[in-house]
């Protein structure tokens, strides 16, 4: 047997291996009562937090929203955006640890550059707003993906809708 063969089944005998014990963190998960505390019956597989937790970025963007959707060719807030990103301002306001990149999206029509302008000009929107609401601008940063992160790839209106946002994304410790 050459040395390819042996390496690939050492490999996968030690992938197979990693696997044997789903168990090896005893029946409540990671520490005990897994890691939301003893009896809470959350363990946060994603790193964000347990979305009841009103400090967690899980509970920003499952709760507050983390996204604010826009009309073809606009950058422009909508009346449910400007809603959106005063709940966000809010939560900012009061969880002032976490700093902001405001991600700007467009969908897949037009041009790379055009897309990459019309971004950069709805993440603008979004920080211009949110400073209104008195989120410090030291906080935030922008940045724009254009078309090149689309959250739904097909060529029909409901997913192109998807497409055109501004994601408001949290770091922690990165605050002022």
């Amino acid at each position: 047997m050459s040395l390819l063969p042996k390496a690939f089944l050492l490999v996968a005998a030690l992938g197979l291996a990693a696997c044997n014990n789903p168990d090896r963190f005893g029946a409540a998960g990671a520490g005990a009562g897994g890691a939301g505390g003893a009896g809470s019956g959350f363990i946060d597989t994603t790193g964000l937090g347990d979305p009841n937790d009103p400090t967690s970025i899980a509970h920003f963007n499952q709760r507050v929203g983390d996204r604010v959707l826009f009309p073809v060719d606009q950058h422009t807030l909508t009346a449910e955006g400007r809603s959106t990103l005063q709940g966000q301002a809010q939560w900012l306001n009061t969880n002032t640890s976490y700093a902001v990149i405001i991600e700007g999206h467009a969908d897949e029509q037009g041009t790379r550059d055009y897309n990459l302008s019309l971004g950069s000009r709805r993440a603008a929107a979004v920080q211009n707003f949110l400073i209104s609401q008195g989120v410090s601008a030291g906080r935030m940063r922008t940045i724009s993906y254009g078309k090149e992160r689309p959250i739904e790839v097909c060529s029909t209106e409901e997913c192109y809708s998807k497409n055109r946002r501004a994601v408001t994304v949290l770091s922690v410790g990165a605050g002022s």
